[in-house]
């Protein structure tokens, strides 16, 4: 019973991580209040963790709530997640930061859901 339960918060996760449009990011602490895991940020870190490729879901928008990175340098994830925003037009401070003002996703803004100008 417990893997149903956490079957169904990591569903929940994936379906909020599926809503970040492109060229914007949300904090692992947002996509847990979203998904109404409280402040569930690591039940959401470990839901990405479990994924696999053919879900389709854009692992690589969230990030942690300084606007970094939060992947280690093994296996390069980090590096493929940075390239992934790069290419969606999210911008990286020299401090490898970004700049969650800008860029962070605010679900129901009216505002065009594309990267910024």
């Amino acid at each position: 019973m417990v893997e149903g339960k956490q079957q169904g918060r990591w569903a929940r996760v994936y379906a909020v991580v599926r809503r970040i449009p492109e060229g914007r990011v949300a904090t692992y602490g947002q996509v847990a209040e979203l998904a109404g895991l409280g402040a569930g940020a690591r039940q959401v870190g470990y839901a990405l963790h479990a994924l696999r490729s053919e879900m389709g879901v854009p692992w690589h928008r969230v990030i942690n709530a300084r606007g970094e990175i939060s992947l280690g340098h093994l296996g390069g994830a980090n590096v493929t997640q940075r390239l992934r925003l790069e290419r969606e037009g999210v911008k990286f401070n020299a401090r490898g930061r970004i700049d969650l003002k800008v860029f962070r996703w605010k679900p129901g803004s009216r505002k065009k859901s594309g990267p910024p100008r």
